[in-house]
């Protein structure tokens, strides 16, 4: 089954190039694209201050983070941790650039880009010229934000890990078509009714009714007449 590794980090600021840090890293072990339950998370010390800009978005000051290890300290648990296998982000780019500038000074090598899988551009493609953040997200499939009152990476992470499930197939993930050995010879699947949905009923109209009529008639010995 295919292994992936969704993640998130939080830093001091927008730019690694002008000395911007890495202050949290959250990510999770993803099995057949569900979450397994296995997660790596660490508050980090960045070594300089936390701006006030950036701890009103996540939460975090200085103080906070004191005494939290450097990231050299935790940079080879880390890539233990995320193996080679593709890494998903929303807005990849920005924490890929975070990482690969702390593992370059670290001494280690970057993440190769073409293990980045982005949900953002997931988001786009499907959804264009609409408002694709996470939260956006999350608001148009119904998934509970109500703790999310900062950028917390653990709790972005698996908020990100049920839009990352939408984005690409959603509920349906849930229908197995292989049989348990026990399961009696019946594949089953248990859908639960997003809060809200509201079921529509279709109803063809005649000239729809007689459109439909004269395909039939048209088909070759059709099995369902038969």
């Amino acid at each position: 089954m295919k292994r992936t590794i969704l993640f998130d980090t939080e830093t001091t600021g927008l730019d690694p190039l002008k000395g911007d840090r890495v202050i949290e890293i959250a990510a999770l072990e993803l099995m057949g694209d569900l979450p397994t339950g296995r997660n790596f998370h660490v508050l980090i010390d960045p070594e300089r201050d936390v701006p006030e800009e950036a701890s009103r978005v996540h939460g975090f000051t200085r103080a906070d983070l004191e005494g939290k290890p450097k990231f050299a300290q935790i940079a080879q648990e880390f890539t233990a941790f995320i193996g080679s296998d593709a890494l998903i982000a929303h807005n990849a780019r920005f924490d890929f650039g975070f990482l690969n500038a702390e593992l370059t000074r670290a001494g280690l090598p970057e993440l190769d880009m073409g293990r980045m899988v982005d949900t953002l551009d997931m988001a786009r493609e499907r959804f264009p010229g609409m408002p694709n953040s996470l939260d956006a997200l999350c608001r148009r499939f119904s998934i509970d934000l109500s703790e999310r009152t900062t950028h917390n990476a653990l709790l972005d992470c698996k908020l990100l890990a049920a839009v990352y499930l939408e984005l690409t197939g959603g509920r349906q993930r849930g229908l197995g078509l292989a049989v348990e050995e026990d399961g009696g010879g019946i594949a089953s699947y248990n859908y639960v009714r997003p809060p809200g949905h509201v079921p529509v009923r279709v109803r063809p109209d005649e000239a729809e009714i007689a459109a439909h009529r004269a395909f039939i008639e048209r088909l070759s010995d059709p099995l369902w007449l038969g």
